[in-house]
């Protein structure tokens, strides 16, 4: 008896401690340290909410940058990717349905397109994408806003991130950031 009661105290003890206790703390430091992070990276334009950093969502516009396709059709609730192989017809409708609908400039090679532009992400939510797939998006975006090329090209160059302390990862650009910025200037 006396060990079913020492029981039933620990196991209560430890709900309280690691179910209310630790959960509070660590969102408090979180708060208190990474306050845009601990609220979910909201990305506000004309003073409401439009979605967050960290999720990708559809872009059709001509005149914005596109995420990387999506198997979940974006849909946040749904997170996951195609899950198909490399040998799959699937996939190879997939990728060419992706790669007409990307939008190339005339001329550029099969070999110059980075695979994010064409194949789905793991998450199918991916808010960023290469330099590479920014880049071969900047004869559209100029082609439908009449901005400069230059001047896009010196855009992806800035919002570009390098690697996880210069050694983990690859350089990524966020698509919110290049799309807002573009909205900002067209005043839109």
């Amino acid at each position: 008896m006396t060990n079913l009661l020492r029981s039933l105290r620990l196991t209560l003890v430890l709900v309280v401690i690691l179910g209310l206790v630790y959960p509070l703390v660590v969102t408090g430091f979180g708060r208190l340290l990474f306050p845009s992070q601990a609220n979910g990276s909201l990305v506000r334009f004309g003073g409401r909410i439009v979605g967050s950093r960290l999720i990708a969502q559809a872009v059709n516009v001509p005149g914005l940058f596109h995420p990387r396709p999506s198997a979940v059709k974006y849909a946040g609730n749904g997170s996951g990717g195609s899950n198909l192989g490399p040998t799959n017809p699937a996939l190879f409708r997939e990728v060419g349905s992706n790669l007409a609908a990307a939008d190339l400039p005339p001329g550029t090679k099969l070999s110059a397109v980075p695979p994010d532009m064409v194949e789905s992400s793991a998450s199918g939510l991916d808010p960023d994408i290469t330099p590479a797939n920014a880049r071969l998006q900047i004869p559209r975006i100029a082609r439908s806003t009449g901005l400069s090329r230059r001047w896009l090209w010196r855009l992806v160059l800035r919002e570009e991130t390098g690697p996880f302390l210069g050694l983990w990862g690859q350089p990524m650009v966020n698509v919110w950031r290049l799309n807002l910025a573009l909205l900002r200037k067209s005043g839109g």
